[in-house]
């Protein structure tokens, strides 16, 4: 399996001109570096990009797990805050080109790109992750309930906070992100119908800096720590960071999105992850290019829920109490079984 890299330069006047760079995910086997791939992944991320700690780095390991397993090789690209529709179409049409099949477009901004280029290319596969308004034959949608995930995360800062308030940081104000909020705020009440819930987001669209600024993202926190808050939820990139930054300043606790966040960030921030809202991009990447391979796919959209396994929490640390534990699995059984339906808008 060999990596290679995207890169992107723009022109004066709106036109793309993309650079394509090779390299190999293990120079020291020279066997490895000449063998011909047998297909090419093409990713091309959301911002922040591999190294994100959260679902970008998902879609990696998903796409360089099912290559690896295949003779493929992955093919990666990564977003600019600046980019426009036109500079994600140019990026996606330059992959096709190149013979990627399949192609992951990663996050709802490459929808208007998606439907541009798809089309000109009816012989590619292509996903999308957390977007199905692309109606093409060729396009999967590659969806994830998150709301269940924060439900659960919801009901564990509820107990485990010593002072009753609790709250949610995300990235910018849009309807995917009030998902992970609205279920943020019903798990934590189902938990202590009692609980005090604060909320903010770091930006608002078109402004998309709210994902990749951590010192925007400990600013807020310290204002929330300030106020009494103990436990964060932060749904926000890679502003993330600068919230466990404050949690580790303040000593009160943060709740890691998408990878188990713990085990992603570096000693001693690490150690104020309480447990993070798992959201297995991972698995639907690579579901999605080994049914591409074996002539499965199917375009549409495919919900990664909590039943499936779509979405779950994380118990790294052992920082949970085996009460809040039982709590939150036996809240997972509920709506695993219908019996509870989690919002997802902010009521």
């Amino acid at each position: 399996m060999r990596n290679r890299t995207l890169s992107t330069a723009l022109g004066l006047l709106a036109a793309a001109a993309l650079v394509l760079t090779a390299c190999s995910s293990d120079s020291s086997n020279s066997e490895e570096t000449t063998q011909e791939a047998e297909f090419t992944v093409g990713v091309a991320y959301d911002l922040g990009g591999r190294g994100d700690g959260g679902f970008n780095d998902l879609a990696y390991a998903g796409a360089i797990e099912a290559a690896e397993a295949s003779g493929g090789e992955v093919l990666e690209s990564t977003a600019r805050a600046e980019d426009t529709d036109a500079d994600r179409t140019a990026r996606l049409d330059l992959m096709a080109q190149g013979g990627a099949n399949p192609i992951i477009a990663v996050g709802y901004l490459y929808a208007t790109a998606l439907s541009e280029v798809a089309p000109d290319y009816p012989d590619t596969w292509f996903a999308i992750v957390d977007d199905d308004t692309v109606d093409q034959p060729n396009v999967a949608s590659l969806m994830f309930s998150a709301n269940e995930g924060s439900f659960l995360v919801g009901v564990a800062a509820a107990m485990e906070s010593t002072t009753g308030k609790v709250g949610f940081i995300g990235g910018v104000n849009i309807p995917l992100i009030n998902e992970f909020q609205a279920g943020f705020d019903a798990g934590a009440l189902a938990a202590n119908p009692d609980v005090e819930l604060s909320a903010t987001y770091l930006s608002e669209p078109p402004d998309f800096n709210g994902f990749n600024d951590p010192q925007r993202g400990a600013e807020a926190a310290n204002g929330m720590y300030d106020s009494g808050v103990d436990v964060i939820f932060a749904a926000a990139g890679g502003s993330g960071l600068g919230v466990f930054e404050s949690a580790e300043t303040a000593g009160a606790w943060a709740i890691g999105v998408d990878s188990d966040q713990y085990e992603t960030t570096d000693t001693p921030l690490n150690e104020v992850v309480l447990t993070s809202m798992l959201k297995r991009v991972d698995v639907g990447v690579e579901s999605f290019i080994t049914g591409v391979l074996d002539g499965t796919a199917t375009a549409g959209t495919t919900l990664f829920d909590l039943s499936t396994g779509g979405v779950s929490y994380s118990t790294s640390g052992d920082f949970l109490s085996s009460e809040t534990i039982a709590a939150i699995d036996d809240f997972s059984a509920q709506i695993s079984a219908g019996e509870i339906v989690v919002p997802t808008t902010v009521e």
